[in-house]
């Protein structure tokens, strides 16, 4: 399983958690800190990095000296030191048990490493778990990370035109740890017209041509075209859960300040601050933010507070409640008797499916 992170180009995934412990000495300790303390001059609020360096420089010698000799929890102690300070959920130090692949230039991997991350997405289909036509010709889809366009985008086409003759589309993002806002806009697009809509801005703090510190404004819009019929004028419901997290809460932001969509399930993780995941040492690494996003209509983020649905259920019980709603709302507009009576039964059958697992 990836670990996505928000805005992410193709290059080293952090690595996964489930994955063997290995010792760590004093000095791998001090290498790890005075590279994080380093590499912190990149984050995007600079007074905030400036008290963390402060932090870490002081307590430098303690934490090197420290009897934390597993590297496993030595990551997750420096992650939570990190947060403590910042806030800041995306902010955290990674272990990796395998060696992390060198970076080449502007941090970016060799193209066999690419390669092999490609082979890697495909054999996890792109993110994309689930496509399903529910009963009440509710359309389902369960995808766990937002991939860069240029592998997922033909998966993800294939997918909203597989649900494109359903009458209400349900997406399910509970197990969705974020990804490319691009594939945001992708996906999105579907669900509007061909009136281009602002979707979301990524503020970015990085270097000039000088090398001094500027900011630069990234507009995510929805597209002119997509291949396929657009999803329109019919209902949206999103699933959600509090590991819902960076672009997929985008996604569910996004929607939810367009009311194109019902968010239904458990407030989101509350990361909003996008950035690069930097090699600190051949077995740790750092998921350093350098960006933040801005909602064209709020002109705020869902740092730290995370997107609250609009129907606040239990994660396990997401899915019933979108899907009943979802055949009630169409209930209500259809007169067909036929399509009527095969509703009326849907809904019933889902709520005695509910009521028989709570």
């Amino acid at each position: 399983m990836f670990i996505f992170s928000y805005s992410q180009p193709l290059f080293s995934q952090p690595p996964n958690r489930e994955q063997p412990d290995r010792q760590i000495d004093g000095q791998t300790r001090s290498q790890v800190i005075e590279k994080i303390i380093t590499t912190l001059d990149e984050y995007v609020f600079p007074k905030v990095a400036r008290r963390i360096q402060d932090d870490l420089r002081t307590q430098l010698q303690e934490l090197a000296d420290n009897e934390i000799t597993s590297a496993a929890e030595f990551a997750e102690t420096l992650s939570d030191r990190l947060q403590a300070i910042s806030n800041d959920k995306h902010l955290q130090v990674f272990y990796s048990f395998k060696p992390l692949t060198p970076m080449e230039s502007e941090g970016l991997p060799s193209p066999k490493e690419q390669e092999k991350q490609r082979r890697s997405m495909a054999w996890d289909n792109f993110g994309f778990y689930k496509v399903e036509r529910l009963s009440g010709n509710i359309g389902y889809l369960d995808f766990r990370g937002f991939l860069p366009p240029d592998a997922a985008g033909d998966t993800a086409i294939a997918a909203m035109n597989f649900l494109s003759n359903t009458s209400a589309l349900i997406f399910d993002i509970r197990k969705n740890g974020g990804g490319s806002p691009d594939l945001v806009a992708l996906i999105s697009t579907y669900l509007f017209d061909d009136k281009p809509v602002h979707l979301n801005d990524l503020i970015w703090r990085e270097r000039d041509e000088s090398g001094e510190f500027c900011e630069r404004i990234e507009q995510h819009w929805t597209l002119p075209y997509v291949p396929g019929a657009r999803y329109l004028d019919k209902p949206v419901y999103v699933l959600t859960s509090n590991f819902t997290f960076s672009g997929a809460e985008e996604f569910a932001n996004n929607l939810k300040q367009l009311k194109r969509a019902t968010i239904v399930g458990e407030t989101t993780g509350g990361g909003a601050n996008p950035g690069r995941f930097e090699p600190l040492h051949d077995h740790f690494g750092i998921f350093i933010p350098t960006g933040r996003a801005v909602n064209p209509i709020t002109h705020t983020n869902w740092e730290g507070i995370g997107v609250e649905p609009d129907l606040q259920v239990s994660a396990e019980l997401a899915l019933k409640t979108a899907h009943s709603a979802a055949l009630k709302e169409l209930l209500a507009k259809t007169t067909e008797p036929e399509l009527v009576e095969e509703l009326k039964q849907a809904i019933a059958t889902v709520e005695q499916e509910s009521a028989e697992s709570d």
